[in-house]
């Protein structure tokens, strides 16, 4: 099938591109930019998408898609059906299923789940066996198989000496470790410690649970020359511990949710259980402390941590209630919204942290738009203004808290494995 392009504006900062051009794209091949010919265009379908941009697909590194053992809340093809949707054409998914992605056999289960999909999926392997902080996982086996880091996300590796042990080996592999840190002896609250807990009456985490961990894993990583990714920052004192781990040449990464970067725990006056997630919302001086990491290059990556729920226990009281909320399909708007338009970031950083960055930490191959490349792109309109609707989303839960939220910004199609997803559906191309 050949599809049609016309004055769209090619964006990727990984090759210095940046113009406005008509493409062509032939049996998933990108076959021609500029210069088309009316042979070009007989039989095509063609795509009239003046002022829109086309980047390399995005990536979000960090997502939960809880197949095998929750299949009610979240699917593989759910999940990446929201990817889609939301403008990504990969995702790193993380091990905290049931059983945990420990063993080869659950990776290549993942895989085959995914083959036939428009969004590639990555396993992300447990760093120890059921994620319990003790034994190792088979860590040769696993990379083997296809796992492209390790982690035991949803805990934090408890001990130091096991921390060694995982990073020695990763050192080996040339993969990094994607840490939560959160120390639990500290963590075992509702959300973050300050002047709303107290007024709200709830168990609080101070910033210290996360600012241990940080430093901890960062010292080690130095230590053994290792590479280390912090996953979902949300503290000002993290953001200044990898701030002056990067200018003494450790080999740390971070990233960063939509969430910790436009909420507060203020947000969490009304009790809703969609604002309670792990790291727990923080402080405006935080938030202001992450948007100036984002800036200024400390926090590498935007991932969503999707994170689904179903209803009836999201529903729960605050305290019981699980932690975390969906963002596949609402991270790019945010993003453009609370980062691009208000000037923090200019669109090649963003395109930089949600597409370039999570596969140069990963080693994927960076998407090129060059005649003669796979076709691995998404197409947005960085100026469309819509309203989050929940029961639209591809997602099988609904727990976020972004549920009609004006938002600016907006992917209008991905390609992919020979497949476009565009006007709510995927097709064949």
């Amino acid at each position: 099938m050949k599809i049609i392009f016309k004055q769209v504006r090619l964006l990727n900062p990984d090759q210095k591109l940046d113009k406005q051009d008509d493409f062509l794209i032939e049996n998933g091949i990108i076959k021609k930019i500029g210069g088309l010919t009316d042979s070009d265009f007989k039989s095509a379908k063609v795509f009239e998408f003046e002022n829109k941009i086309c980047v390399p697909g995005l990536f979000d590194m960090h997502v939960h898609l809880r197949e095998p053992g929750r299949e009610d809340e979240e699917t593989i093809e759910t999940g990446s059906n929201a990817a889609a949707a939301g403008g990504f054409t990969g995702v790193a998914c993380m091990p905290n299923t049931n059983p945990d992605i420990d063993s080869a056999e659950i990776v290549r289960f993942i895989k085959e789940k995914s083959k036939d999909h428009l969004v590639n999926v990555y396993p992300v392997a447990a760093a120890t066996l059921g994620r319990k902080g003790e034994a190792l996982s088979p860590m040769y086996e696993l990379v083997e198989s296809g796992a492209i880091a390790f982690s035991d996300d949803g805990r934090f590796i408890k001990t130091a000496a096991v921390l060694r042990s995982v990073m020695e080996y990763t050192k080996m592999f040339d993969v990094p470790v994607i840490e939560h840190c959160e120390d639990e002896t500290l963590a075992d609250g509702a959300m973050n410690e300050g002047l709303t807990s107290t007024l709200l009456g709830l168990p609080a985490i101070p910033n210290i649970a996360e600012d241990l961990i940080v430093a901890r894993d960062i010292m080690m990583a130095e230590f053994i020359n290792a590479r280390i990714h912090i996953a979902h920052i949300s503290t000002k004192g993290a953001v200044e511990l990898v701030r002056n781990a990067k200018k003494r040449g450790v080999k740390v990464t971070a990233e960063v949710t939509p969430h910790h970067f436009t909420l507060t725990d203020d947000n969490l006056k009304t009790y809703d259980t969609n604002y309670k997630m792990s790291p727990p919302l923080r402080t405006r001086a935080d938030v202001d402390a992450i948007i100036e990491g984002l800036k200024d290059g400390t926090i590498d990556v935007i991932a969503s941590d999707h994170a689904p729920h179903s209803i009836e226990e999201k529903e729960m009281e605050f305290i019981y209630a699980p932690n975390g909320i969906i963002g596949l399909e609402t991270m790019l708007g945010l993003a453009l919204s609370e980062l691009v338009h208000k000037k923090h970031l200019n669109l090649e950083q963003l395109i930089e942290k949600m597409s370039i960055n999570p596969r140069r930490i990963l080693k994927i191959k960076i998407p090129q738009i060059k005649e003669g490349e796979k076709a691995d792109l998404t197409i947005l309109d960085k100026d469309y203004i819509w309203t989050v609707d929940i029961a639209k989303f591809k997602s099988k839960s609904k727990n976020s808290p972004f549920d009609k939220r004006l938002l600016t910004g907006k992917s209008i199609a991905v390609i992919n494995n020979n497949k476009m997803f565009y006007d709510d559906k995927i097709i064949e191309i």
